[in-house]
């Protein structure tokens, strides 16, 4: 891996994380959890953007790891799974779009469970 592409990607994550963070301080989420929802939507079609303008200009590498995979994936890692599943449906991979999609909840949903449950 190149270091520039890593930095890239860290300078990215950190400013996504920082914005997930202050969505959270100022999103109030105490009956429904709303800052959470805004920020998988939200990063959900930032990284559709990024990825059609990647899709048009070769040039856009840089951008596209900083902004998608960087300041994306920091903000929410909702916004990867929504794209991989994209891509899937694109390729008419019905069979592994819905595993995955099934797999990725219900195995996220156990896994938090399990870990809340072992920790607590």
């Amino acid at each position: 891996m190149l270091l520039k592409n890593i930095i890239l990607v860290g300078l990215g994550g950190m400013l996504g994380s920082i914005l997930r963070y202050l969505a959270d301080h100022f999103i109030s989420h105490e009956r429904f959890p709303y800052s959470t929802l805004l920020v998988n939507v939200l990063g959900s079609f930032v990284i559709g953007a990024i990825m059609g303008i990647a899709g048009r200009q070769d040039d856009f590498g840089n951008w596209r790891l900083f902004l998608a995979t960087g300041v994306c994936g920091g903000f929410t890692t909702f916004s990867a799974l929504a794209w991989q599943n994209l891509q899937l449906l694109n390729q008419q991979r019905y069979t592994t779009f819905i595993i995955y999609t099934g797999s990725s909840l219900v195995l996220g949903l156990l896994a938090v469970f399990l870990g809340y449950t072992i920790t607590k």
